[in-house]
């Protein structure tokens, strides 16, 4: 195996499509390092990658990671309207890792404007999958979510946004909200499409809040390591600049437990995550209630170590 975890794979890799808002914060490029590090495992079959997030790297920076692992040919796409959205905390005294990745790394993909519609790109793979096969893995906004959700039925399938989602995908996985109530950045920034969502989502969800992600600190063995030509490495080097203490793996929990399933590492509670329209959220338990969230369970030093052992895999070489 290619990680120290012990983990023994399933004997099917799970179909996952990654949403991301990639830009805002860098945990997204440990998130997709994880996803890749199983899908060489076996664990984990990549179906698409795409954006949330209009930021003009956003999309080149996803590609950049895919083309890293191997995978340039992972189909991409963005919304073509919706949140556009950049780490704040950079500016001229420290460089903003999604402006210098694309001038390091190859790609293809020029901007984020230039990529498919998301939407699209999620009809057209989630018709041509088995019934009930498709893991939804969101670490940002709702955007593209929501719009699928109110899509008509199209070329790509008769069914209308709601029953093909109901027909294909097995379970979503997300990355949203802070528990028991709160605001979390990737809820309320895009705060209508969050309500569609988390009201009308017709399969099983399961949520990682904001209070797991922000107890693991990963990056230092990450940047401290003997990895060169890594955008992985290079975004955390850049990163870790302002937040030296480690980052927080937000992202990363929801991408090993939508692949691995949550048991080994956490406990779950079944209820319902309420959406405000002001973009906050509370949670109400429900033993029949259509949504779980994470709680703690495995030791947060062991999980802590586990995840930064995933980011700090090395691609096959070919």
């Amino acid at each position: 195996m290619f990680c120290s975890c012990g983990h023994q794979p399933q004997s099917q890799p799970v179909s996952v499509i990654f949403d991301t808002d990639m830009s805002p914060d860098y945990d997204d490029v440990g998130a997709l390092a994880i996803l890749h590090a199983l899908a060489d495992g076996g664990e984990a079959k990549i179906l698409a990658t795409v954006s949330s997030n209009m930021y003009v790297n956003a999309v080149p920076c996803i590609e950049i990671i895919n083309t890293y692992f191997n995978r340039p040919d992972i189909p991409l796409g963005a919304p073509h309207e919706g949140p556009n959205m950049i780490d704040p905390r950079f500016g001229e005294e420290y460089a903003y890792w999604p402006d210098i990745l694309p001038t390091r790394f190859p790609h293809t993909v020029k901007s984020s404007a230039d990529a498919p519609n998301a939407v699209q790109v999620y009809r057209r793979i989630l018709a041509g999958e088995p019934d009930t096969s498709v893991n939804i893995i969101t670490v940002g906004f709702l955007t593209n979510l929501a719009a699928l959700l109110q899509s008509p039925p199209d070329e790509f399938s008769d069914l209308d946004g709601k029953s093909l989602i109901k027909k294909k995908v097995r379970r979503l996985i997300s990355m949203a909200g802070i528990f028991p109530s709160g605001f979390e950045f990737n809820v309320h920034i895009d705060s209508t499409a969050s309500v569609t969502v988390f009201n009308e989502w017709p399969t099983p969800v399961l949520l990682s809040g904001f209070e797991i992600g922000v107890e693991i600190l990963t990056g230092l063995r990450l940047v401290a390591s003997d990895v060169q030509n890594s955008p992985i490495k290079d975004a955390f080097c850049m990163g870790l600049k302002l937040d030296v203490g480690g980052r927080c793996s937000w992202d990363q929990t929801a991408v090993l437990t939508g692949v691995r399933g949550p048991q080994k590492y956490f406990d779950t509670v079944r209820g319902r995550m309420i959406v405000h329209s002001n973009g906050s959220n509370t949670w109400q338990d429900d033993p029949n209630g259509p949504h779980e969230r994470l709680v703690w369970k495995m030791p947060k030093e062991q999980l802590t170590l586990l995840i930064e052992d995933l980011m700090m895999y090395r691609p096959l070489i070919k």
